[in-house]
């Protein structure tokens, strides 16, 4: 397999999963591919973050390729490079959650039967 994907290839693989209801291995090795391609474009400090980056977006590859609409979207590699870029930064916030600056909101703004 190459280097590279070509969106001709990966939307017919994505169609032919959605026919059979199981995804094709093809389609797993481009997904892996896409991911690894993407992450490189990215720095991480720690090898283990971005490792665990890497798996979380391959994961989220895996579990959203029935979201694709092949009648709404007449590209495929869009779709699942946006996914997997989400998957990054999913997996980069769960490692490295933010931290609430101090400024909250009272309870007793929200309710309107207090005025």
């Amino acid at each position: 397999m190459a280097n590279y994907i070509k969106d001709n290839d990966l939307y017919y693989e994505i169609v032919l999963s959605k026919g059979r209801g199981k995804l094709t291995r093809k389609a797993e090795q481009m997904f892996i591919l896409l991911a690894n391609n993407i992450i490189r474009k990215k720095a991480y400090y720690n090898p283990d973050d971005r490792a665990d980056c890497l798996n979380t977006a391959i994961f989220q590859l895996l579990n959203n390729w029935k979201s694709f609409n092949e009648k709404k979207y007449a590209l495929a590699l869009p779709f699942f490079t946006e996914v997997a870029k989400r998957g990054l930064a999913a997996g980069f916030n769960e490692l490295h959650p933010k931290q609430m600056t101090g400024q909250y909101v009272s309870m007793d703004v929200l309710n309107t039967n207090y005025i």
